[in-house]
């Protein structure tokens, strides 16, 4: 999907992230700033230690910069409370990770629900829609399942779920492919790809693999804390 007219979903402006270990600061990030339009799929790459996971979990709330904003569909989120942040994450952002984060005693249903339990929703309401996530997913038959009875790659099938069941606006993915086979994590790059392109989700995903960016529609490529392309 091309991006959308210059409607802008995630915005980082000027963004600086240290960190200080001891009586030595570390400099993470370094006036960097990006732009992911509405629909777009993003990945962001770069070597190890490069600030390309810290950029990601600034820009989706899961962490603060020391320097700079961040933007959130328009909505400075750089000074909100941790309360208010929390509601957002819920509702407005999905979050895939490399290892799932799965609860191991909840069943698959369970799991994909786990964010509507949280935000005191009913989740009988959500009958319909969960049938429908565990049709896209391809999990229908497995939705009594238990994460230890699962494969890896069905495995981030159900934390993509649980990343779709409160319709966000943007989702973001941690390698989501990086504990699996290359099967597997063709499946969910393909499936990540599938609902950018038919449901309009903006994606923005970490990833070392050349070969998984080329799933995106545009590539982010930082070194040392700086954008260096894209």
């Amino acid at each position: 999907m091309t991006r959308n007219n210059g409607l802008v979903a995630v915005e980082g402006q000027n963004i600086t992230k240290q960190f200080e270990v001891g009586t030595v600061d570390t400099t993470v990030l370094r006036d960097l700033s990006v732009k992911i339009d509405r629909g777009e799929f993003v990945s962001i790459m770069g070597p190890s230690g490069s600030g390309k996971s810290t950029l990601l979990y600034i820009l989706s709330g899961l962490d603060v910069p020391t320097k700079g904003s961040v933007l959130l569909n328009g909505r400075d989120i750089s000074g909100m409370d941790d309360g208010k942040m929390s509601v957002m994450r819920r509702r407005s952002i999905g979050f895939v990770f490399q290892f799932y984060n799965l609860i191991p005693n909840l069943n698959v249903e369970e799991n994909i629900l786990l964010p509507v339990l949280l935000d005191g929703k009913d989740m009988k309401a959500y009958k319909k829609k969960l049938d429908h996530i565990l049709e896209i997913v391809g999990l229908t038959e497995r939705r009594k399942h238990t994460p230890r009875e699962l494969s890896g790659g069905q495995q981030q099938r159900v934390a993509i779920a649980r990343a779709l069941i409160n319709d966000p606006d943007i989702i973001f993915a941690d390698e989501p492919t990086g504990n699996l086979d290359s099967k597997s994590g063709t499946e969910i790059l393909e499936l990540l790809r599938e609902i950018n392109q038919v449901q309009g989700k903006t994606i923005l995903m970490v990833t070392h693999s050349e070969d998984a960016a080329k799933y995106g529609n545009r590539t982010i490529y930082v070194r040392d804390g700086v954008v260096e392309q894209g």
